[in-house]
């Protein structure tokens, strides 16, 4: 038996369609699942491989998971759910999140959309005793100085897995999160593209590398897989020992 076949499964990944979730959609698919990805733009041509993302064997649909009335209309075309990673992250820098149309719009994606997504689909995943899977940051482990509402949104999101963990695990649903560390994506290009700023960053990373998407992936696979089974609203740090 393989532990990590995901043949005859259906995934949805919200925030599929690029960086982290993107990495975790094409983990699933090259083991076998149907996955679906969310993303904001209006079709799957919209997006392309410099912005980090391949969309090769993924349906694609749209949702801005920023309108709550979007989350709450939103039809899924398929009928049964088996895993639902909710990757969707915005971050607003130059101090854009000390004002509070910015605090309010990165919490609304961050954490209220969290709590949307997971309600949205908490009957399918019940049906089909399926796993959750939430997304969060090591920045909810330490203080993030210029992002307030990306600390707090990503802080809750960890508090937020343990909640609905211990609650949704009597209706056969397991709930658990992934922190990941600094991961090379258009959302860290801030970092990544300012090489005195890059090498700062390897420099306080143990494994002296960035993380990738398929990193993240790969403990996705892992929690929600029969090797997790008896794992309930655990955020799993991967972030190569940076936050040590």
């Amino acid at each position: 038996m393989n532990e990590l076949d995901f043949s005859a499964k259906q995934v949805l990944v919200v925030g599929g369609s690029s960086g982290i979730g993107n990495g975790i959609a094409q983990a699933f698919r090259t083991r076998g699942a149907r996955v679906q990805v969310c993303g904001t733009r209006g079709a799957a041509a919209d997006y392309s491989a410099s912005e980090g993302s391949n969309l090769e064997g993924l349906d694609y649909i749209r949702l801005d998971v920023s309108d709550a009335k979007a989350i709450e209309d939103f039809k899924p075309p398929f009928e049964r759910l088996d895993v639902l990673v909710l990757a969707q992250g915005a971050v607003i820098y130059r101090r854009g999140e000390f004002e509070m149309p910015g605090f309010r719009q990165v919490l609304e994606v961050n954490l209220v959309s969290l709590m949307a997504c997971a309600i949205k689909f908490h009957r399918m995943l019940s049906a089909a005793k399926g796993s959750l899977i939430i997304v969060s940051s090591t920045a909810a482990y330490h203080s993030t100085r210029g992002n307030p509402a990306y600390n707090a949104s990503k802080s809750g999101a960890v508090g937020l897995t343990r909640t609905l963990a211990e609650a949704w695990a009597e209706d056969g649903i397991r709930v658990n999160g992934i922190a990941p560390g600094l991961v090379d994506t258009k959302m860290t290009r801030v970092t990544t593209s300012n090489p005195k700023r890059l090498q700062g960053a390897i420099e306080r990373i143990p494994l002296k590398r960035l993380g990738t998407p398929a990193d993240m992936a790969g403990a996705a696979l892992f929690l929600a897989s029969p090797l997790a089974s008896y794992i309930v609203g655990q955020t799993l740090v991967v972030d190569g020992g940076l936050i040590l």
